[in-house]
């Protein structure tokens, strides 16, 4: 039997999980700046997501800019079938 400390157990909640989407705006047709509950501020380009199938309706820059942040902060949501959660941020 694996006994699991509790420590380890906080260490891994506190520190190993994704930091939460605070705040997201679009700079240009491809490009977003994402802010983090860790105040942490990234620049994350879409154009490597373009190729993938499900993501080709993100070309248009009208759909791209009309995003919303998943309650909780835990993705960018355009609708129902396409989102990029945080950790992928």
């Amino acid at each position: 039997m694996v006994v699991i400390s509790y420590w380890l157990l906080f260490f891994l909640d506190c520190f190993m999980k994704p930091e939460r989407i605070v705040s997201a705006k679009v700079i240009d047709d491809r490009t977003l700046i994402i802010k983090f509950t860790n105040l942490e501020i990234k620049k994350y380009d879409i154009s490597k997501l373009l190729d993938n199938p499900m993501f080709p309706t993100l070309r248009n820059p009208g759909f791209f800019r009309n995003f919303t942040i998943e309650p909780g902060g835990y993705a960018l949501v355009w609708n129902e079938e396409i989102d990029i959660s945080e950790y992928e941020l």
